[in-house]
């Protein structure tokens, strides 16, 4: 993960970007990208461009990684956090197999 930091972080510096890169303009282009990625399966869920899911994926992930840096958190430990988290509110004997939100169990 190192590595995609830098690359992003030499990115937007080589441009300076990061006067535009508030925590807020971060979250508002994760969710634009969000409702690009979203369009790839809008009309036909089955059919879709894997290019185009790809680079909007990535868009994604990038801001993602930008607001993470943002606000110096470190990206595993706030995924592994929240993956304890999630296997507390689904544990296996209620979740498996269905979509059920935690609340409905």
């Amino acid at each position: 993960m190192d590595q995609i930091k830098r690359v992003i972080r030499d990115f937007i510096s080589e441009r300076d970007w990061d006067q535009f890169h508030s925590p807020a303009n971060l979250s508002k282009s994760i969710c634009i990208e969000a409702a690009e990625l979203l369009e790839n399966f809008q009309w036909d869920e089955d059919k879709f461009d894997f290019s185009a899911v790809q680079d909007e994926l990535a868009d994604i992930l990038i801001y993602c990684f930008q607001l993470a840096d943002k606000l110096a958190l470190d990206v595993e430990s706030i995924m592994l956090a929240k993956m304890k988290q999630n296997q507390e509110k689904y544990p296996v004997q209620k979740a498996k197999g269905t979509a059920q939100k935690y609340t409905e169990f």
